[in-house]
Parts: structure tokens; C-alpha cells; sequence
């Protein structure tokens, strides 16, 4: 990493690349100067998005790979094929998402608890335990979490999606102490950050409803920018900790 603060030579992970926030988030790290290796389900999307962050970062290199998260040994092929090719991992910014609510507590149906179980959790699971060795290794190493404010705050008809957003959390919390304790005395090298929003906001979201005011919303442009902004703090500063973007309730 450059000491001016920009991210030349890191090489930075991203799951869950083809979304808005995914685009953002590869245009700001390919702009710092990081090699960005994106990663979704969608390899179409996928495809767009880097061709995009190509495009606006003429002498950027962005790859996609399109990686099934729910399956753990696809997941760690994906981060060792990383690491061998480029010689080393600097991070991995988790950014899969997905929402199932409910208009009540009662009218919760379970069946969205295994769908955001797979989707909030199980990715989340998947991509720290490939990613760990490797971030270690670095000596910037960071795994960020994109999470809700409505984790620390549920409501009664969000139950599935704050529980599973609250449990993501916790997991990242222990690999945030996993990275404290290899640290040893001389404190973390690596570091497990996650940054809360009370919801994203885009572009298109905008034109589509232009009287609407998005109170507290993050725009993905924001996020990008504290995305990138982990790295410039030191990783003792910022592991096992919650950084809002939003009001915190």
C-alpha cells in the first residue's frame, strides 16, 4: 500500500460484485489503484460490472469470477486461486445481500429465515474461513462486513433479516478476535471491520422516485468511499469494530 493512501499493489476481493453497491465498490478500489478480483452468482451482471470499472480505470485491472459462496470448497479454490495468481490477497469486501420481511411478527415465514440463512450467513461463513490464511499473510489484510442498522434494532416484521443480519455480525466480531489473537502483542495485522447502513440508495433508485427523500440512506458511492477509507487506518484501530454510516439507533 502506498503511504499516500491509496491502494496501489493491494489486491482486494469482492463478493457480490454485480449489485449497485458491488459497482461502486469496484470503481472506488480500481480509482485507489488496488487489483480487484470480483465475485457473484449472476455472470452476466458480473460481467457488466467489470467491464464498467474497466472502462472508467483504463489501466485498472478488475477480473469477475462468477463463485458459488454456499459451497465452502468453491469458495476456498476461488481464494487460493487468488492469492496464487496475484501473489497475495489484501482483503475481501463481502457485499452479498438480500431482503424477506414480513408485515407482522406472526406473519413471519420461516421459509425466508433459510433463504437469508444461506444468503446473509452461510456466505459470510464461507468467504472468512478461505480468505483467513490468506488476509493473515498480508500486512494489510482487511475483511469487511456491509451491514444493517436494523441488526441492532429489529422490528416486529423484520425478524429473519435483523437475526440473520445480527448472527453475519457476530461471526465477523470472532474473526475479528481470531485476528487479535495471531496478532499477539503486537496487536492485529489484519483487521474484520463492519460497516452498518440503515439502507443503500442508487442513482436509479432516485429517477424512479424523485420526490422521495431517502432519509438516512447510504448512497453506494458513500459506502465505496468508506470502504477504501478502512485500509488508510490502522488495522488495531479498526478490528472488531462497527463503523456507522448512518444514525445509530
Amino acid at each position: 500500500m502506498n503511504g499516500n493512501g491509496t491502494l496501489g499493489g493491494a489486491v482486494i476481493a469482492v463478493a457480490g460484485a454485480a449489485g449497485p453497491a458491488g459497482r461502486a465498490t469496484l470503481l472506488r478500489l480500481a480509482e485507489a489503484g488496488a487489483t480487484v478480483i470480483a465475485a457473484d452468482a449472476d455472470a452476466a451482471r458480473l460481467a457488466e460490472a467489470v467491464d464498467a470499472a474497466r472502462y472508467a480505470h483504463g489501466g485498472a485491472t478488475v477480473t469477475g469470477d462468477t463463485v458459488d459462496l454456499l459451497d465452502l470448497d468453491a469458495t476456498r479454490q476461488w481464494a487460493d486461486r487468488t492469492e496464487k495468481e496475484f501473489g497475495r490477497i489484501d482483503g475481501l469486501v463481502h457485499l452479498v445481500g438480500g431482503w424477506r420481511g414480513s408485515a407482522s411478527f406472526m406473519e413471519t415465514d420461516l421459509d425466508d429465515w433459510a433463504f437469508l440463512d444461506k444468503l446473509l450467513i452461510r456466505t459470510v461463513q464461507h468467504t472468512s474461513l478461505a480468505f483467513h490464511d490468506g488476509l493473515l499473510r498480508s500486512p494489510i489484510g482487511r475483511y469487511l462486513l456491509i451491514s444493517a442498522a436494523g441488526a441492532s434494532k429489529p422490528t416486529a416484521g423484520n425478524a429473519a433479516y435483523a437475526a440473520a443480519k445480527a448472527a453475519a455480525e457476530a461471526w465477523t466480531l470472532a474473526l475479528g478476535d481470531a485476528f487479535r489473537k495471531a496478532g499477539g502483542e503486537q496487536g492485529p495485522s489484519a483487521a474484520a471491520v463492519i460497516l452498518i447502513v440503515k439502507a443503500l440508495v442508487h442513482d436509479a433508485m432516485r429517477a424512479e422516485r424523485p420526490n422521495a427523500k431517502f432519509a438516512g440512506f447510504t448512497d453506494v458511492k458513500e459506502l465505496a468511499e468508506a470502504i477504501a477509507g478502512v485500509w488508510e487506518r490502522p488495522a488495531p484501530e479498526v478490528n472488531g469494530t462497527r463503523l456507522w454510516l448512518t444514525e445509530q439507533p
